[in-house]
């Protein structure tokens, strides 16, 4: 969820194995990786969470997203199914 809104569903392993959101794959990212050899990117959002009292328009979450398009800062993604199962993002991953 983001600003209250469902991004992605799906069983866990699906998820977290292949997640389609851009949000997903980025609270993924700061799962910290127990083995010190192994590096992992890390997707670090930048800007600031908007309100959930006053969303931006179109994708709430275009404001953050590091695939932010012109389309997204208009229209606010369905959820509906991508890539296999459902998820409000107009180019998932």
């Amino acid at each position: 969820m983001y600003l209250g809104k469902i991004v992605e569903l799906g069983n866990a392993s699906d998820v977290y194995n292949h997640p389609v959101h851009p949000y997903t794959e980025a609270l993924l990212s700061s799962i910290p990786e127990p083995n010190p050899e192994k590096k992992k990117k890390r997707i670090i959002l930048k800007g600031d969470i908007p309100s959930p009292m006053n969303p931006p328009i179109g994708c709430a979450f275009h404001t953050r997203c590091i695939y932010v398009q012109d389309k997204c800062k208009i229209d606010a993604p369905l959820l509906i199914e991508r890539h296999g199962r459902p998820a409000s993002c107009h180019f998932p991953l």
